[in-house]
Parts: structure tokens; sequence; C-alpha cells
């Protein structure tokens, strides 16, 4: 059980939203929504479905996690510079206010997750979880 990848990483996973959840509750956000805040903030602009795609989220989550992000002021729906049918999501000057603080908060929460680490094997981590992502290699 403890050599099995799939049920480490869900059991990781799930004690980090815990404490993930946590932090973000005073920002009326959740671990969803601020993902996409995340990407919105990025600059990369993206679409309604690559936020589905890179999320690994339904489309028609998506969808509701923009419209309750939009209703709040943080992110709004843009007309895309490549694609003028596309909508982008982009963050508002008060979705990146708030990012900043809610990104403040989570990190606050992940060395409260990590702190079994130092510091060394949790850039390792990180550096292992991109890499069996992505194929980054660093």
């Amino acid at each position: 059980m403890g050599s099995d990848v799939g049920l480490l990483l869900a059991k990781l996973h799930a004690a980090g939203s815990i404490l993930n959840n946590k932090a973000l509750a005073d920002f009326g956000l959740r671990e969803r929504s601020f993902s996409v805040l995340t990407l919105a903030c990025s600059g990369l602009e993206p679409t309604q479905r690559e936020l589905a795609d890179f999320l690994s989220l339904d489309p028609s989550q998506v969808v509701t996690l923009v419209d309750d992000l939009e209703r709040r002021g943080l992110v709004e729906r843009a007309q895309g510079k490549q694609d003028r049918r596309a909508k982008i999501i982009v963050s508002t000057a008060e979705g990146r206010k708030m990012h900043t603080k809610a990104r403040a908060a989570m990190d606050e929460a992940e060395l409260k997750q990590l702190a079994g680490l130092s510091v060394e094997e949790s850039h390792e981590l990180k550096r292992l979880l991109r890499k069996a992502l992505w194929g980054a290699a660093e």
C-alpha cells in the first residue's frame, strides 16, 4: 500500500486539499476556483477549453467556475487576440490583488503539508512531479 504511487499521490492530494480549502476559505475560494484564477493571472490568456484541458475538468465545470469568478469581478471573458471568436479568461485588477493574497495563504498551507520535508526535499518533490507530468528536465 505504501509503495503504490497512485494511492500515495491521492492521499497527498486529499490531505493538501483540506489544508488548501481552509486557507482559501477567507477569500471565498476553493482549490478549483483558485486554479482558474491562477491561470487567469498567468498572462497565458487561456480559453475556457484550455482551462478545462489543463485542469482535467469537464468544460461545464469550468463555465461554472468562471461564471462565479466573473460575478465577483475577479476575472472577465475577453475577445481572443489570435481567434476573435474565442473568449479568453483574464484576471481583473481586483482578481490579481485577491490572487496575491490567496497565493500567500496557499504557500503557508503548502509549508504545513510538506513540513516533514527539508527545503531541498520539497524542491526535489516538485521537480519530480513536474517531470512525471510534463517530462520537464531541469
